[in-house]
C-alpha cells in the first residue's frame, strides 16, 4: 500500500554542486521514515562513488547505476552510451508504472537528455503516466524548460565559488 498519498515531481539542476546529493538526502529522509525507493543513475555507472558503499546496507533502497565509467563526449555520443542510457530509460519506466516504488530518482536524467542519449517525449511522457502516489525526481545540470515545466517542485543549484577553480582535485568522501 503506497505511504505517499500525492507524490510529487521534483527537479534538482543547475551548474551548482549538489544535484545528486540533495536526491540522496530526500532518498535517506525517506527510506528513514519506511518508504521504498529506487535510485537510476544515467551515465554513472562504473564510477566509484562513495553512495555506493551504503546503498546495499539501507532497507528499502535500491539503485542502478548505467553508464560506462566515463564522461560522454563524443558528438553525437557513441552506440553503447546511447543504449544504456535506454536501457536506464526502460528501467525507470518499469519502476514507475510498477507503483512499487513510493519515491523514484532518475539521476542526472537531464545530463542523458541534453546529450541527446534518450528522448524527451518519452520522458515527459513518463511524468505524465506516473502513478499518483509515486514522488519522481529528475537531477542534473540544464534541465530541459519542458521538464521544469512539468515539475512541481525545482530548485536550481547555483555555483557561487568553487574550490575546484583553486586547483583542487575532487575529493573520496566529499566530491565522490
Amino acid at each position: 500500500m503506497p505511504k505517499l498519498e500525492k507524490g510529487l515531481v521534483q527537479v534538482y539542476t543547475g551548474d551548482g554542486k549538489g544535484k545528486t546529493s540533495a536526491a540522496f538526502g530526500l532518498a535517506l529522509r525517506a527510506v528513514g521514515r519506511g518508504l521504498k525507493v529506487y535510485i537510476i543513475q544515467f551515465i554513472k555507472g562504473g564510477f566509484d562513488y562513495g553512495e555506493l558503499y551504503v546503498v546495499d546496507r539501507l532497507p528499502n533502497l535500491k539503485l542502478k547505476a548505467f553508464g560506462r565509467g566515463m564522461f560522454v563526449t563524443e558528438k553525437p555520443p557513441g552506440k553503447e552510451d546511447v543504449e544504456l542510457a535506454q536501457e536506464a530509460l526502460a528501467l525507470s519506466q518499469e519502476v514507475v508504472k510498477s507503483g512499487e516504488y513510493d519515491i523514484v530518482i532518475l539521476d542526472e536524467i537531464s545530463v542523458a537528455l541534453n546529450l541527446k542519449l534518450i528522448s524527451l517525449e518519452k520522458v515527459l511522457e513518463l511524468i505524465k503516466d506516473k502513478p499518483k502516489h509515486v514522488e519522481l525526481v529528475l537531477t542534473g545540470r540544464s534541465a530541459p524548460e519542458e521538464i521544469i515545466k512539468a515539475a512541481d517542485l525545482v530548485t536550481e543549484m547555483r555555483k557561487v565559488k568553487h574550490p575546484f577553480h583553486k586547483g583542487y582535485q575532487a575529493r573520496k568522501g566529499i566530491e565522490y
